[in-house]
């Protein structure tokens, strides 16, 4: 893994933190770069079905999510987070968002150049 990315926000807190993570691996890919996304805090909502956009909001961050895994993003989401964060406690991740493991992002962050957390 070359830019490993570590998401804490909630997708839809108030501000565009999230959205701007994603569209900065969008931008990332482009220029070709190996990526891969950790979701962990209230950040984990992103991976989960019932994560919808509210009312007004122009964008829709699971999707974006989605399209980034189905173009070969890796996306682990913290297991433990999975039960203590988010909205939706306990609910299942969608396909393609990995249940994961503290050891296995202190496994990509060896083994990152560059690591951005937001």
């Amino acid at each position: 893994m070359k830019v490993l990315i570590i998401l804490n926000h909630a997708p839809y807190d108030g501000s565009d933190v999230t959205w701007n993570s994603l569209r900065l691996v969008e931008k990332l890919m482009e220029g070709g770069q190996e990526l891969g996304i950790f979701l962990m805090n209230d950040a984990v909502d992103l991976a989960r079905e019932a994560c919808r956009p509210p009312e007004g909001y122009d964008q829709d961050l699971s999707k974006m999510l989605k399209g980034l895994i189905a173009r070969g993003v890796s996306v682990k989401v913290c297991g433990t987070c999975m039960a203590r964060c988010g909205v939706f406690k306990n609910q299942p991740y969608f396909d393609g968002a990995e249940k994961s493991t503290m050891q296995a992002l202190a496994n990509w962050v060896i083994n990152s150049d560059k690591v951005l957390t937001f």
